[in-house]
């Protein structure tokens, strides 16, 4: 104790702004490790990390949050298994906004305390000397460890420095992430789950908090997808890349159309269920408002507001709106005929590629079919999505 007061700032005797910097700094590198160690390179494989920055983000995390590896993974694995039904270990929609916000660390600890999830979704994590001997053994000798250090280090300060290091993935990852990236936000993709992007609300998450974009392409490498969204974890990659420190193995998929349109065959069936996210996304944009709008233009109602109001729970899956976000979508349906079509089409169309147990040709005659069907239909809109579907035929046999 002597010590302390003898050192009242630590080895390092940083002033005001230098006890900020540190704080901000360990912030962002257990954060990175979140994103690219534990999610990025472990739970999605969408990167390979140099061994030693494996080793290094474990170590930190370890030290900083009292979690392992293969706990986070199974978990996390489990979420997207799960998704908004019940098994999620963290969801909103079965738990309720509230309690994620405030309880998601105790949610997250109690599901990796089962010994099934384990099993089952940390397949592939580290299993060596270290993580069965220290790690896992030693679980909170990590935080034990990282308290004596920020002491010495930085003093009585130090101590608020260790508050905000250990509160930094409960609050961010287990409440923020969890939590408001499945509640609030904004939606560039149409999952089957509630998932959101708090851009830029959440900037300084390293790019978690694109969590619709995740969803829509979970072994993405990359999550900013739409222009002026920017992922902090990827631009990290990017320069960890060049030093030869990461491999990129998977990114996020970009539709290749062609200006004349094809006749659909196999190569273009894969190219638009690998593109599903995108040809979903372009459906509502070019066919679901327009009509909407249209509609509404022609019986004199304010178009913009409702299309405003309506792009929210268009983009979201009937079965995830509440009662006031159904009822709203059921009266224009009944007031707007086009309008009800056209998302009658697209039920059909999502259908398609939902389908288990179907074989490529079967496939592929049923949207050939989806295709004649929107061609007859009369709706432009409608017309000109199926032309769009037919591009990616086209795109095909065009050389790389």
């Amino acid at each position: 104790m002597q010590f302390v007061f003898d050192h009242y700032h630590g080895l390092a005797g940083l002033g005001l702004w230098g006890y900020v910097a540190v704080t901000l700094l360990v912030m962002h590198v257990t954060l990175l490790g979140i994103t690219l160690y534990y999610h990025r390179d472990q739970a999605h494989r969408a990167i390979d990390l140099h061994p030693a920055l494996r080793h290094f983000f474990r170590f930190w995390l370890w030290m900083t949050t009292g979690a392992n590896t293969k706990e986070w993974v199974a978990v996390h694995r489990k979420h997207h298994a799960f998704c908004e039904k019940e098994g999620d270990p963290h969801s909103p929609k079965v738990f309720g906004l509230r309690t994620v916000l405030l309880r998601g660390a105790e949610l997250y600890r109690a599901e990796a305390a089962d010994p099934a999830t384990i099993e089952k979704y940390a397949k592939g994590t580290p299993d060596d000397w270290m993580q069965r001997n220290v790690y896992e053994r030693y679980s909170n000798s990590g935080i034990a460890l990282l308290a004596v250090t920020d002491i010495v280090l930085f003093g009585v300060p130090g101590i608020i420095l260790l508050s905000i290091q250990l509160i930094t993935m409960p609050l961010l990852a287990a409440g923020v992430i969890n939590g408001l990236g499945h509640a609030k936000g904004y939606r560039n993709f149409e999952t089957d789950d509630a998932s959101t992007n708090l851009w830029p609300i959440a900037f300084f998450v390293a790019g978690e908090e694109l969590h619709n974009n995740h969803h829509a392409f979970p072994s993405s490498a990359k999550f900013s997808l739409r222009r002026g969204e920017i992922d902090l974890g990827w631009l990290h990659i990017k320069l960890l890349a060049a030093l030869g420190l990461v491999e990129v193995r998977r990114v996020a998929p970009v539709p290749e159309l062609a200006s004349v349109p094809g006749t659909l065959d196999l190569a273009a069936l894969r190219a638009i269920i690998i593109n599903r996210m995108h040809v979903l996304r372009h459906y509502s944009q070019s066919v679901t408002l327009p009509v909407l709008r249209a509609e509404l233009e022609r019986v004199g109602e304010n178009a913009g507001a409702v299309c405003r109001r309506a792009r929210r729970f268009l983009s979201r899956s009937p079965n995830m709106l509440d009662a006031s976000s159904r009822q709203r979508l059921d009266e224009l349906m009944s007031k707007h005929p086009s309008f009800k079509t056209v998302l009658e089409f697209r039920a059909e169309l999502k259908t398609l590629w939902s389908g288990a147990h179907r074989s490529n040709e079967h496939l592929l005659a049923d949207v050939k079919a989806w295709c004649t069907k929107a061609e007859a239909s009369g709706i432009q809109k409608l017309q000109d999505f199926a032309v769009y579907l037919r591009s990616f035929a086209q795109a095909q046999a065009l050389p790389a």
